[in-house]
C-alpha cells in the first residue's frame, strides 16, 4: 500500500454555509432584496415585505398579483358597447387633431396643399375623396377657424371616445364629416369652383352624438342646446361659413349615436357598424344623384 502525498484525504466538510448543515436560505422580498420577510403571498407564494403586502380575503397578496388582478378585471366594453382600450388616452381624438394641425401648417407653407384637399363641386365627382380630405383642412387665413374646431374636438372627442370606444368613435367622426360635406355639396351649383374646408361638419356631428348619448345616460343636456344655438346664429349671420355642412354633420352624428345606443341595448355590433356604413352610403348616393341631375364643369 502506498500513502498519498500529504497524508490521508480530508474528511467530511465541517458544518457551515457550504456544508450539509448549511442554514436554509433566508427569504427576501423580490422587489426589495435587502428586506427579509417570512410572510408569503397567498397567490404566487413569493415573500413580500410589509411595503409590498396587500390584505386579501385570506392572508396577504403581493403588489404584483394585486396589479395583475386589476388588469384582468378591467371592462372589455364601454358604456355603449364599444370595445374598451387598455390605454386611457383618447388616441383617436389626439390623432385627428394632429393630422388637422399638420395639414394646416402645410397649407401655410404651400398653396398647393389647400388646392389638393379642398372640396369644390366642380371637381368632387372626379375626386370624391375630397369629401373627407376637406374635413381635415382649415382656412390658412383664419387661425380661429382651426382653433375653435380643435378645442371643440378635444373636449367633446375624448368624452365620446371613452364612452363609445375608439372604433365606433372614429366611425362616427368619419360618417359625420362625409355627411356634412355632401350636404353642403348638394346645395351648391354643380359647376361651382368655390372651395370649402373645415372639420366643422364632423365637429357638429359630435355635438349631435353627445346630445343623444348624454340624454340616454340621464345627464343634463341643456348646455349643448346653448352651444348649438350660438353656432347656428353665427352660421347664418357670418359670411363664408358653410352652415349646410354643420346641419348635415349634426343630423348624421345624432342618427349614428341613436343607432349606437340601440346597438348597446341589443348587444349588436351589426346595428352599430350598419348605421355608420348606412350614413356614409346614403351620403354618397345623394352625391351621385346630384351629379346625375347636372354635369359639373370638367378640367381645362
Amino acid at each position: 500500500m502506498t500513502q498519498p502525498p500529504g497524508g490521508y484525504p480530508p474528511g467530511p466538510p465541517p458544518p457551515g454555509p457550504q456544508g450539509q448543515g448549511a442554514a436554509a436560505e433566508v427569504p427576501t422580498c423580490p422587489r426589495h432584496p435587502d428586506r427579509v420577510s417570512y410572510v408569503r403571498c397567498q397567490r404566487c407564494g413569493r415573500p413580500a415585505c410589509p411595503e409590498c403586502q396587500r390584505p386579501a380575503a385570506v392572508g396577504v397578496q403581493c403588489v404584483d398579483c394585486v396589479a395583475a388582478d386589476r388588469r384582468a378585471a378591467r371592462p372589455t366594453v364601454t358604456a355603449l358597447g364599444g370595445r374598451a382600450s387598455r390605454r386611457e388616452q383618447p388616441i383617436v381624438t389626439i390623432s385627428i387633431i394632429v393630422i388637422c394641425v399638420l395639414v394646416w401648417i402645410g397649407e401655410l407653407l404651400s398653396d398647393r396643399v389647400f388646392s389638393e384637399v379642398a372640396l369644390a363641386p366642380a371637381v368632387a365627382e372626379q375626386e370624391p375623396w375630397r369629401l373627407l380630405t376637406s374635413a381635415f383642412a382649415h382656412s390658412p387665413s383664419a387661425p380661429f377657424h382651426i382653433m375653435f374646431n380643435m378645442l371643440a374636438l378635444w373636449f367633446i372627442g375624448q368624452r365620446l371616445e371613452a364612452t363609445l370606444g375608439r372604433g365606433r368613435f372614429l366611425g362616427l367622426y368619419l360618417a359625420s364629416a362625409i355627411a356634412g360635406s355632401v350636404t353642403w355639396l348638394v346645395l351648391q351649383p354643380v359647376n361651382s369652383w368655390s372651395p370649402v374646408v373645415g372639420a366643422s361638419g364632423a365637429v357638429f356631428g359630435l355635438f349631435g352624438a353627445l346630445f343623444v348619448v348624454e340624454r340616454h345616460l340621464g345627464r343634463d343636456v341643456s348646455g349643448i342646446f346653448g352651444i348649438l344655438a350660438i353656432n347656428a346664429v353665427i352660421g347664418f349671420l357670418v359670411p363664408n361659413i358653410a352652415w349646410e355642412a354643420h346641419l348635415g354633420g349634426l343630423v348624421a352624428g345624432a342618427a349614428v349615436a341613436a343607432a349606437l345606443v340601440q346597438a348597446a341595448q341589443r348587444r349588436s355590433a351589426l346595428i352599430a357598424w350598419g348605421a355608420i356604413v348606412a350614413v356614409i352610403a346614403l351620403s354618397l348616393v345623394a352625391m351621385v344623384v346630384k351629379y346625375a341631375v347636372g354635369t359639373p364643369v370638367l378640367y381645362g
